[in-house]
């Protein structure tokens, strides 16, 4: 009986354990590597080809609309949750839930102190995968994220405004944190 108990009490602690072996936390830091690349690459070209027609004009009332729904249509392909989302915020669809922000102001921390900062694989009290990767600033985010009369034109400025009243994401230079992409995996 005691054997039995002790078995048990095993099994029970060994059902709980939420940890990832490092090889599943390689295989977890790939897949949310090629996804957040592949979401980047999607929302990039639309952005470019936005520019290309119209820039800043274009491209910003494309991300109001369009920018959530091409992220929610990659999730469903990849059969994750893609998120981009930033302690500075522009579109209040995208804010952080506490561990988001947490590693946000983590991965402050790191570049503040000249560190590395590279992607996180974890696992929730759920036991849901999540992967957090750093999204920096491009030369070319400069137009609509950069510092207003420098990168960001006036006009641009008054649309930004005009579509997202509670804009923070903007004042940035190029290599920046604007972000983290946050990809959770479904079970």
């Amino acid at each position: 009986m005691k054997n039995l108990l002790i078995l048990l009490v095993f099994l029970a602690m060994a059902a709980c354990d939420n940890s990832l072996s490092e090889k599943e936390k390689q295989e977890y830091a790939n897949k949310g590597n090629e996804i957040s690349q592949a979401s980047f690459k999607a929302l990039s070209e639309k952005l470019t080809e936005q520019m290309k027609l119209g820039g800043p004009a274009k491209a910003i009332p494309f991300c109001n609309v369009e920018a959530i729904p091409l992220t929610q249509q990659l999730s469903e392909e990849y059969k994750v949750t893609i998120k981009r989302t930033s302690d500075k915020l522009r579109n209040q669809e995208n804010k952080p839930s506490e561990r988001e922000l947490e590693i946000i102001n983590n991965f402050h921390k790191l570049i503040s102190g000249k560190k590395e900062i590279t992607p996180i694989v974890e696992v929730d009290s759920n036991n849901n995968k999540h992967y957090y990767a750093p999204i920096t600033v491009k030369a070319n985010c400069l137009a609509c994220h950069g510092e207003v009369d420098e990168f960001v034109s006036i006009k641009t400025d008054s649309i930004i405004k005009s579509l997202y009243p509670n804009d923070k994401a903007i004042g940035y230079n190029e290599g920046d944190l604007r972000g983290i992409w946050s990809i959770e995996f479904k079970k």
